[in-house]
């Protein structure tokens, strides 16, 4: 059994001495934002007047998110050059702080919607800078042959606190509040701030400085890479009024509590951790029809969602959906990093992930003003056949790039 866990390609990553003492910490971090999925939107459920719940959930989920594609930019000058750990210890530290001060601010009952929603679009302000702090950190520590497995383990850890964190959120509100929640979020990006700061010294190697406009430019000149990134938002975008459409449909449609929300995003949480990690397995597969044929399962696989069907029925497709879901980031990623030339990889990802941070963010606003014209189940319903729709639409374009025009990337 030793020996099949050290020829396990995620064995090189676990063993690292460094990112061994960092994976805690991530474990930790992520189980809070699992518990969030649940807390941010049910504390904007609570501010929230009744007539206009959606759309405050909208707000609510969209500022959480968002404004790291303008952190993205607007800080780029100044952080750009800094090591991976430096980026990923930054964004840790600014969320520790903004929903600490949501939590100090509810314990005094200072707690208003317009200050909630703004103290989350703070904490947002440097998600996307770390995020791109725990990949660098996986170039600087890693080789090339290693960074697959890498990310996947951070999918794989994240997946896997949606498992424990949505319901453990759910029995907290119940027996405390939303805020408390939020307030244990804080504190586990502190727990994350501290790791980073004690696993990797300061004078780690500072990151590329290389502007993503760079990223941009070789996009437009491929239209293969350029065909995916718009896969992958309208994919995502779809994905975005989901957030808003469920907890609505729990507590409207189904009159049901925090608690069956919670185990509503466990089962994806679970179906996503099984399909992560498979993910390292499929390296035999052709890329671009598995990317799109996990489009297309996604949205059948959600389709019960938005039926009338029992809710047992409803959370295994959830599940399921979540084990399909999995896989995707890892196959674009996989995709990008075939057809792109090393020296250009850094600056593309970037251009991607910038783009990318956008979609479902814009599809959560989006997901606002339908639920309050068509009702949060015929949401579910539309943005699934949406999905579906989508990957009946790229099969021709694929196929015609891949056999019609001298062939292209599998």
């Amino acid at each position: 059994m030793s020996i099949g866990v050290r020829s396990s390609p995620y064995w090189p990553v676990v063993s690292h001495p460094k990112l061994g003492r960092i994976l805690p910490g991530l474990v930790v971090s992520a189980l809070g934002d699992g518990m969030s999925l649940v807390a941010v939107t049910w504390l904007a459920l609570q501010l929230a007047p009744q007539e206009h719940r959606g759309t405050w959930v909208a707000v609510a989920v969209a500022a959480y998110s968002l404004p790291s594609a303008a952190g993205g930019v607007l800080f780029g000058r100044f952080l750009r050059h800094r090591g991976g750990a430096q980026l990923a210890g930054w964004n840790a530290i600014l969320r520790a702080a903004a929903l600490g001060a949501i939590a100090l601010a509810a314990a005094l009952g200072a707690l208003h919607l317009p200050l909630y929603v703004a103290l989350l679009a703070v904490s947002s302000l440097l998600a996307a800078w770390g995020s791109a702090g725990h990949y660098t950190l996986i170039a600087e520590l890693l080789p090339p042959v290693h960074h697959l497995p890498a990310n996947a383990v951070l999918t794989t850890i994240a997946n896997g606190a949606t498992i424990a964190g949505p319901p453990l959120a759910g029995l907290l509100i119940g027996w405390t509040s939303p805020a408390t929640v939020i307030a244990i979020d804080a504190a586990s990006f502190a727990v994350l701030a501290l790791t980073y700061r004690l696993a990797v010294p300061p004078g780690a190697p500072a990151a590329d400085g290389s502007s993503s406009r760079a990223g941009f430019a070789a996009l437009r000149r491929d239209r293969t890479l350029l065909g995916l990134l718009a896969l992958s938002f309208a994919f995502f975008f779809l994905f975005g009024p989901f957030y808003v459409a469920m907890p609505v449909h729990v507590a409207t449609d189904l009159h049901g509590s925090a608690t069956l929300l919670g185990g509503y995003y466990t089962a994806f949480g679970a179906g996503a951790l099984l399909g992560g990690l498979v993910t390292g397995y499929l390296r035999r597969l052709s890329l671009w029809p598995t990317t799109i044929g996990i489009v297309l399962a996604f949205g059948t696989a959600m389709l019960p969602l938005g039926l009338d069907v029992p809710t047992p029925v409803a959370i295994g497709s959830f599940a399921l959906a979540g084990a399909i879901w999995a896989p995707y980031m890892a196959t674009s990623m996989a995709l990008f990093q075939r057809t792109t030339p090393a020296a250009d990889l850094p600056q593309v990802l970037a251009a991607n992930g910038a783009v990318l941070v956008l979609a479902v963010p814009l599809g959560t606003m989006l997901g606002g003003p339908l639920v309050a014209l068509l009702g949060a189940r015929p949401t579910l319903l539309a943005c699934a056949a949406a999905t579906i729709a989508l990957g009946v639409f790229v099969i021709p374009v694929w196929w015609y790039r891949r056999h019609g025009s001298g062939g292209g990337p599998a």
